[in-house]
């Protein structure tokens, strides 16, 4: 696994507080090449500035969509307000995930 600093971050945050049965983070930064953002930090390849998160945790048992993606943006509220400019989440249970 070949993670920059902030997807790292990411990793350490999300698994502390959610312990989920899976993660997966992907840097979709290339994607958005030339945008511009608030700050003038430009999205580039490896730029770490926009992310699509999976995430299956027992933690989102009983919680609707929004409730769950307002805990994960709770959870990287400092990285949101810093280099990172857009997530893409998909929260799922572990009962969720096995039935896709």
């Amino acid at each position: 696994m070949n993670e920059g600093p902030v997807a790292t971050i990411i990793r350490e945050k999300l698994t502390s507080a959610l312990s989920p049965a899976r993660l997966e983070i992907e840097d979709d930064s290339a994607r958005h090449a030339g945008h511009h953002h608030e700050g003038g930090m430009d999205a580039r390849p490896g730029g770490e500035s926009h992310f699509n998160l999976e995430v299956v945790s027992a933690a989102f048992e009983g919680k609707g969509r929004v409730e769950r993606q307002r805990m994960i943006n709770g959870l990287l509220a400092e990285e949101l307000a810093g280099p990172v400019h857009a997530l893409s989440i998909r929260a799922r249970t572990p009962s969720e995930d096995s039935a896709k």
